[in-house]
């Protein structure tokens, strides 16, 4: 049996408005049929309500469940509020910042990554990853285990930027897997990457396989810049494989391009 998710990032709500994006998507959606629908941060521009109720309209019209993580550009831009409230609205119109949303064939956790005090750089709290490990074991076997935070940590080739990987990434992608994670997603770099960690974390034969993908953007808040296109990405899985196929919007539709595949456990 192949299950499917369909993982979104960086809407940028606000910013130029492509409908026909969104139609797509829901067209998309309801071709595939996918169980689980992951939207991992920077759903808003500016963090205003407007903006982010925006971005819950379109994910509520998606015929699957949404596991939706904020981003850095999902925080308050002004003081005092990015400091004094910085989740307020989120939670407002999402529910939570670290949901957790469970599948006939999947698990998935969302960590919050986004710091108020560092408007690009991203981390992980300790306590966050801490409470990963006792939402995989209550899991059935069967079921992916996936964690989705907005900061990449696998960065793209052709990324060049303010735009840095997790903050202590090494530390964050071993203590995930030890926790039984076997895929993680995130975005903010516009730019899509998938690679299984033995690709090059060197080591003992022994370490668990663990897939790292990055999405494309779902919006472009700069259109004229070089280096990004509009995509998503379609993750598909078995008992034996997880395979991410990387989508990028065009003539209309999104488009499949790229397929990476990895084997489970």
């Amino acid at each position: 049996m192949t299950a499917c998710a369909i993982h979104i990032s960086d809407l940028h709500r606000g910013t130029r408005a492509e409908p026909a994006l969104d139609e797509a998507l829901v067209a998309l959606c309801d071709e595939l049929g996918p169980e689980l629908v992951v939207a991992s941060g920077d759903l808003s521009n500016r963090c205003r309500r407007a903006e982010l109720e925006e971005a819950k309209a379109l994910l509520d019209r998606l015929p699957a469940p949404v596991l939706a993580v904020p981003g850095n550009h999902d925080i308050p831009y002004t003081l005092p509020a990015r400091v004094t409230r910085p989740w307020e609205l989120f939670d407002a119109v999402f529910g939570a910042t670290e949901p957790v949303v469970q599948t006939e064939n999947a698990v998935a956790c969302g960590l919050n990554s986004a710091r108020p005090w560092r408007h690009q750089g991203g981390r992980l709290q300790a306590e966050s990853i801490d409470g990963v490990a006792p939402v995989f074991a209550a899991a059935p076997p069967h079921a992916l285990r996936i964690v989705a935070c907005h900061h990449h940590l696998a960065g793209a080739p052709w990324r060049a930027s303010r735009k840095f990987p997790l903050k202590h990434r090494d530390a964050a992608m071993h203590a995930l897997a030890a926790a039984g994670a076997e895929l993680v997603v995130g975005g903010h770099i516009h730019q899509s990457t998938a690679v299984e960690r033995h690709a090059f974390d060197a080591g003992d034969e022994g370490r668990t396989a663990l897939v790292l993908s990055t999405a494309p953007g779902f919006g472009r808040p700069r259109p004229h810049r070089l280096g990004e296109a509009n995509g998503l990405h379609v993750i598909r899985w078995t008992s034996d494989e997880i395979e991410v196929e990387t989508r990028i919007w065009r003539r209309g539709v999104f488009a499949p391009t790229a397929t990476m595949r990895a084997p489970r456990h």
